[in-house]
Parts: C-alpha cells; sequence; structure tokens
C-alpha cells in the first residue's frame, strides 16, 4: 500500500498519519511504500512516528520503504542514520 506524505511533516500531521497507518495494519496491511514526492520538511516528531509505524509493521511480518525522497528530506533521515533501517526506492 502506497501511503502519499504531507508537505509538511511535523507534529500536526503525525498524529493524523499514527491512526491512518494503525487503521491499515488493524485491517490487515503490513507493508507500505511512504511516498515523499510532495513532502518538503520532515522534523523528530514525524521521524519517531514513522519509526514506531516501521516496529509495528516489523511485529505483523511486513515493513515500510521508502519513496521520492528529495534531497532536504534524504538529508534527515542520513543524519539519524534510519537509511541504515529503511530501504529507499
Amino acid at each position: 500500500m502506497v501511503i502519499d506524505m504531507p508537505e509538511m511533516f511535523s507534529v500536526e500531521e503525525a498524529s493524523e498519519f499514527r491512526e491512518k497507518i494503525r487503521g491499515h495494519i488493524d485491517e490487515g496491511f503490513s507493508s507500505f511504500v511512504l511516498d515523499f514526492g510532495g513532502c518538503a520538511f520532515i522534523d523528530s516528531t514525524g521521524l519517531g512516528v514513522i519509526v514506531s509505524s516501521y516496529k509495528k509493521c516489523v511485529e505483523n511480518g511486513g515493513t515500510i520503504k521508502l519513496k521520492a525522497l528529495n534531497a532536504n528530506v534524504l538529508k534527515i533521515f542520513e543524519l539519524t542514520r534510519l537509511t541504515h533501517v529503511f530501504e529507499i526506492v
């Protein structure tokens, strides 16, 4: 399942994202591709929600992959070394 990420993925959007992905997990989905094509910014809260969602997916036999990260967003994932956790497609 592909999920389009918001333009500014920060504390305001994180709660909504968490509920959305947990709803999909409850429906039986466990693997997701997060499309960052329209996302220009992510903060630590956004990163935390993605990491906790990833853990939930792995517990259910799935995974989260990242797609279309722009240079600024990719830099955040590199600085936090999350590029070693997530597959970027």
